[in-house]
């Protein structure tokens, strides 16, 4: 049996091959949007080149929206759509999530030298796990255990309202730009990391460029600004399980999550500080995350 397992950002997609168990590593490959016309175009060329016989299923994680078989990516021109998919690459089962969906998948199947604890806890093993990719842009996953394996819901939380902080009201009107609603990702993102630098030193910069600075008062105002919108995810979804970060950008924060004070604006909370204090920050640090979970997600609705 050969799965196809597509993990597709916005400007690049790295795709790889399953048994129907899990991923294949030596068969991952990572390919730039620009150089094809579409999705179809890109998995025609891998299947050319690796050459697996009938592919049975494919699972594609897609960055943006997905509604009944179809998806938008968020930052990309593409258009998505299931049976596209199945008539390019022959797939008899298609199915297509949201990217963090796909990341949040793979919980179960990342080696330790894939995850850095950051932050410790006392994890409750049956309680839900949530995921919060930081990159482009922002949004979350939560992993819940169920009776055939674990389910993961869609979301697009980064959407949701940026909460309110104070001491951040100047902050806020610079970044709300005349607009009603101020996302969570237009501070909580790599764009948002150049916008806070922006704010406080009137430099634009890339994320890149500002980490490599380390500017403090940038610095510090994403980490508090992270533990205050994490925390209120973790209690909406009482995730008592662990919260796990990825995506570059949460790489190229981790070091400042401690020493910052990430924990100062994320375990206050009145009567919900202990549940809080006892859920553990992770790190995800493994490229192949998302194709791991398109991996697991079949394997369930393979059975």
């Amino acid at each position: 049996m050969s799965c196809l397992l597509v993990d597709l950002g916005g400007t690049s997609c790295r795709v790889g091959l399953s048994d129907g168990t899990g991923l294949r590593p030596e068969t991952a490959r990572s390919f730039a949007n620009a150089d094809f016309t579409g999705l179809s175009d890109l998995l025609t060329t891998y299947l050319d080149t690796q050459r697996p016989g009938p592919v049975t299923a494919l699972c594609a994680g897609v960055a943006g929206p997905v509604r009944n078989g179809t998806a938008q990516l968020t930052n990309h021109a593409w258009h998505i759509e299931a049976d596209a998919l199945a008539r390019a690459t022959g797939a008899d089962h298609v199915r297509l999530m949201n990217d963090l969906q796909a990341q949040a998948y793979a919980l179960d199947d990342l080696d330790a030298d894939s995850v850095t604890p950051l932050i410790p806890g006392r994890p409750d093993p049956k309680g839900p796990r949530l995921v919060l990719g930081l990159g482009t842009g922002c949004n979350i996953a939560v992993t819940h255990r169920v009776d055939d394996g674990l389910f993961v819901p869609p979301s697009e939380s980064g959407h949701t309202t940026l909460p309110d902080a104070p001491g951040f009201r100047a902050l806020y009107d610079a970044l709300r730009d005349d607009a009603a609603h101020l996302p969570i990702e237009a501070a909580l993102s790599g764009p948002g990391l150049t916008r806070l630098h922006a704010f406080y030193t009137n430099e634009t910069l890339t994320p890149t460029e500002i980490i490599a600075r380390k500017p403090r008062k940038t610095l510090q105002a994403f980490v508090s600004l992270l533990g205050l919108s994490a925390s209120n995810l973790c209690l909406s979804h009482m995730a008592t399980g662990g919260l796990f970060l990825i995506g570059g950008t949460a790489r190229a924060i981790a070091p400042y999550i401690k020493p910052l004070g990430f924990a100062d604006t994320f375990h206050p909370r009145g009567p919900y500080t202990d549940i809080l204090a006892a859920i553990p920050v992770t790190l995800i640090s493994d490229d192949n995350a998302a194709l791991r979970g398109c991996a697991r997600y079949l394997s369930q609705c393979l059975k």
